[in-house]
C-alpha cells in the first residue's frame, strides 16, 4: 500500500481509522449518486464489521441547509463522504470528531477536521480517485479483510466515469489489488451493449443512438441490417456479427456528430465483479437509481450485498432507464439552447438532469461548449454541467465557472473541471446563464 498511496494520505487515513475506532456510534453523510451510495455502502459495511452502531443520511447536495443538519448532529463522530470539500471551513468549527473522505476540488485545507482528498496529495480527484476510492482506502486501513469491498468501490469509480480512458492514480492500486485478490476481472469493451440486444439497444444511452435508442422499429432495422437474429444477446454473437453490428453503430454515431474520442470511450474496458456476479457499471446504475429515486437505503443495502435489495434496485434501474430514454428522445427532438460559449436545456418535466446532461454532451451537443441542465421544480433551481476533455484543453474549468456563476446570483456551486453542479434562486436563472457564458468565455480567452 505504501508504494501506491502517498504517505501523507496514509497518515490521514490512519488518523481517520483511529478516530472512528474511538467511538461506538458514527453518523455518516454521503451523496445520493452512484459514487456517494457506493461510498456509504463501503462505510456501512466497514462500521458493521467493526461492531459500531451507525446511521447513514444521503444528501442531493451539500448546501447551507444540509450543513446545518450536520452541525446539529447528536453524534460525537461524523463521517462525510463524497461531499465536504466546499464546506471544510464550517466543518472545522464543529465540536464533534469529523472525518471527510472526498475527492472534489480543494477550496481550503482543514485545520481540525481529518480530511482525506486525493487533490491534497497531488492526485487528480476528477480522474484518479473518487469518493468510493477514498472510502475503500479508509476501510482497508481499518481492517485488511475489507478488501472485498473493492467491488463496491468500482461501482463508484464507474459512476464517476473514472474508468473511461483506463483507470489511473489511486484507482490503479484498487484494480491491481482487486484483480490479485480475485474480486475483479477486466474485460474488453465494445460499442455493442451487453445483454439481450433488442432490449439493451432500445434502452441504450451510452451511447444514445439517434433513430435506435427508444425506437423499437429502429432497433429491429439495425439488427436486420447487421444480419443478427432477434433474441440474441451480446455473448451469442459470432465475431462477424459483432463486427457488422459494431460498424453500423459507429456509422450512425459518426453521422450524428459523435466524436471518435467519445466512441473510444464508449468501447472502454469493463470490470466484472466476481462476488456480485455483475459488471461494475451495472451495479453503479442500480445504486445511482436507488439514490435518485429516494430509496437510498435500498441502494446502500444492495451495495452491501443484500440480494433482495439488489433485485429491487435492478427493477428500479430498468424502470428509470425507460424514463431516461423517453426524456432523452424528447430532448433530442427539442435540441439544446445555444449561447456563445455554453449550451443548456430545461429538464423540469422529466428530472434526470445530471444523467441527461452527460448523455447530451456526448451524443447530441456541440462538443466545443459545456452543457448545462436545470430542473426548475424547486427553488433554488438544481443545476448540472458537463464538459469534454477537448474543452479542458481549451481552458474550461467547470468547477470554478459554476462556483463563480452560482455565487454571483446568491447560489452555490462546485465539483470537478469536467463535471460540476450547483443551485441558484429561481428568479436568477437567466442572470446565472449569462454570467456563466461570460466566465467560460473568459476562461477560454485567458488560456489562448
Amino acid at each position: 500500500m505504501e508504494d501506491m498511496v502517498p504517505s501523507k494520505l496514509l497518515s490521514t487515513l490512519s488518523q481517520a481509522a483511529d478516530i472512528v475506532r474511538g467511538h461506538e456510534f458514527v453518523q455518516v453523510y454521503s451523496h445520493y449518486d452512484a459514487d456517494g451510495v457506493s461510498s456509504a455502502a463501503i462505510l456501512a459495511k466497514t462500521l458493521m464489521r467493526a461492531g459500531k452502531e451507525f446511521r447513514v443520511t444521503l444528501f442531493t447536495t451539500l448546501n447551507d441547509y444540509n450543513m446545518e443538519v450536520i452541525r446539529n448532529s447528536k453524534a460525537d463522530c461524523v463521517i462525510v463522504s463524497d461531499l465536504g470539500a466546499s464546506y471544510i471551513d464550517q466543518l472545522d468549527q464543529m465540536e464533534q470528531d469529523v472525518v471527510v473522505l472526498d475527492h472534489h476540488t480543494i477550496i481550503s485545507e482543514a485545520k481540525r477536521v481529518c480530511y482525506a482528498n486525493p487533490h491534497l496529495c497531488g492526485i487528480d480527484g476528477m480522474t484518479s480517485g473518487c469518493g468510493a476510492t477514498m472510502c475503500l482506502l479508509f476501510a482497508v486501513t481499518m481492517d485488511e479483510r475489507n478488501w472485498d469491498l473493492v467491488q463496491i468501490a468500482f461501482a463508484g469509480i464507474a459512476g464517476d466515469r473514472q474508468h473511461i480512458n483506463g483507470v489511473s492514480g489511486l484507482n490503479v492500486y484498487l484494480l491491481e489489488e482487486g484483480t490479485r485478490r480475485r474480486y475483479i476481472e477486466r474485460m474488453q469493451g465494445s460499442l455493442i451493449p451487453a445483454g439481450d440486444l433488442m432490449t439493451e439497444l432500445f434502452l441504450c444511452t451510452d451511447p444514445y443512438i439517434r433513430g435506435v435508442t427508444g425506437d423499437v422499429d429502429g432497433v429491429a432495422k439495425l439488427m436486420s441490417d447487421a444480419g443478427v437474429e432477434n433474441g440474441k444477446s451480446f455473448m451469442d454473437l459470432t465475431e462477424e456479427e459483432r463486427r457488422r453490428l459494431s460498424s453500423l453503430i459507429a456509422i450512425k454515431l459518426t453521422q450524428q456528430g459523435v466524436l471518435l474520442s467519445s466512441m473510444e470511450e464508449i468501447a472502454r474496458d469493463r470490470y466484472y465483479l466476481k462476488g456480485m456476479k455483475m459488471d461494475a457499471e451495472n451495479l453503479s446504475s442500480i445504486l445511482n437509481n436507488c439514490g435518485r429515486a429516494g430509496i437510498g437505503g435500498v441502494g446502500i443495502a444492495a451495495g452491501m450485498g443484500d440480494e433482495r435489495c439488489l433485485n429491487e434496485g435492478a427493477e428500479q434501474s430498468r424502470e428509470s432507464a425507460k424514463l431516461v430514454v423517453e426524456a432523452m428522445v424528447d430532448l433530442d427532438r427539442r435540441g439544446l439552447n445555444q449561447m456563445e460559449h455554453i449550451q443548456w436545456f430545461d429538464s423540469t418535466d422529466s428530472g434526470f438532469t445530471g444523467m441527461l446532461c452527460g448523455i447530451a454532451m456526448q451524443s447530441i451537443g456541440d462538443h466545443t461548449k459545456p452543457t448545462i441542465g436545470m430542473n426548475k421544480s424547486n427553488d433554488p433551481v438544481n443545476l448540472s454541467s458537463r464538459g469534454m476533455f477537448c474543452q479542458l484543453e481549451r481552458g474550461v474549468d467547470l468547477a470554478k465557472a459554476m462556483r463563480e456563476a452560482c455565487a454571483s446570483v446568491g447560489g452555490q456551486g462546485g465539483g470537478h473541471r469536467i463535471a460540476a453542479g450547483g443551485s441558484v434562486p429561481l428568479d436568477k436563472v437567466d442572470e446565472f446563464l449569462a454570467n456563466l457564458d461570460r466566465i467560460v468565455g473568459e476562461q477560454i480567452s485567458s488560456a489562448r
